[in-house]
């Protein structure tokens, strides 16, 4: 149980902070397709398994709902403070996954030149999406308070996005949110319902209902595909985490007053290798767990 809430935790932190996506951390910690398997039998409604899945979905949840109001509180404040020591870090944190998602693969999948258009289309998708970004909403940012009711579909749009990305290895969905400018809106709107203002509520709840429906209809997608294309959903995914290195360079540009986009002269090294060494630990962990699973099955 303690394992499931650890996991559930770490996939929170993930999805926190844009970068490295919770489908990417789960990946990492080796229970993505038990994920997906999971929340495919919640959803086809499968009798003979639905009290194991929902098991071990409720124990992760609770890690994860304990680890999002944990980083939510925190990340609030260090936005405010130390926006490109942050943005240092989840680039960090971006390359170190990128590595350790092709050296784990490696052996796996198919070795074919033309499965390079599927890194290339991936990165040039989260890039173009990041440059107009500021096209989608008012200025790029997104005010919760008194949204229009453009603001309001486009908050569920944003959220249906948001989760296939969290599902998904590869592109954070927290990225996502930055690429769309609503990212500092909803933790700043999360962190304002902790301190009893719910003047954002009626946005959080829009945003939420497009995180159920993008839940619903991306798992089977994304499950069929992990299935069938292994090898070329491998090569697409490191192209979508490359292109959000592009995306989170852009992230401080996304937040009110002006704010430079990542360049030699605001990056920060201690953050960018603070986000390698985050990986690297989680990294760490999942292999101590794989060998711990290895001794109590021989």
């Amino acid at each position: 149980m303690l394992i499931n809430m650890f996991n559930g935790f770490c996939m929170a932190l993930a999805d926190s902070v844009p970068g490295v996506s919770g489908g990417t951390i789960a990946f990492i910690l080796g229970f993505y397709e038990k994920l997906l398997e999971s929340i495919n039998i919640l959803t086809t409604r499968d009798k003979k398994n639905f009290s194991k899945a929902i098991s071990f979905l409720i124990k992760l949840m609770i890690g994860w709902a304990f680890g999002m109001l944990c980083s939510v509180s925190f990340l609030t404040k260090m936005f405010e403070k130390n926006i490109y020591f942050m943005s240092s870090l989840f680039i960090g944190l971006t390359v170190a996954s990128i590595f350790y998602i092709i050296r784990s693969e490696f052996s796996k999948i198919e070795k074919k030149n033309s499965y390079l258009l599927f890194s290339i289309f991936g990165i040039l998708l989260v890039v173009c999406i990041s440059a107009l970004r500021g096209r989608f909403s008012n200025n790029g940012l997104v005010v919760m308070t008194n949204l229009s009711l453009f603001e309001y579909l486009y908050l569920f749009f944003t959220g249906v996005m948001a989760i296939s990305a969290m599902v998904l290895p590869g592109i954070s969905g927290s990225t996502l949110l930055l690429i769309f400018g609503v990212y500092v809106p909803i933790i700043s709107g999360l962190n304002s319902i902790i301190s009893g203002d719910f003047s954002t509520f009626g946005g959080l709840v829009v945003f939420i209902f497009g995180v159920l429906f993008g839940l619903v209809s991306s798992v089977r997608i994304i499950r069929r595909a992990f299935i069938k294309y292994r090898s070329k959903m491998i090569y697409f995914i490191v192209g979508l985490t490359t292109g959000s290195i592009y995306a989170i360079m852009l992230g401080p540009t996304t937040l009110q007053g002006k704010h430079d986009m990542i360049g030699m002269s605001n990056f920060s090294i201690l953050g960018f290798i603070v986000g390698v060494g985050i990986l690297i630990f989680i990294g760490m962990i999942s292999r101590r767990n794989k060998g711990e699973k290895l001794e109590k099955g021989s």
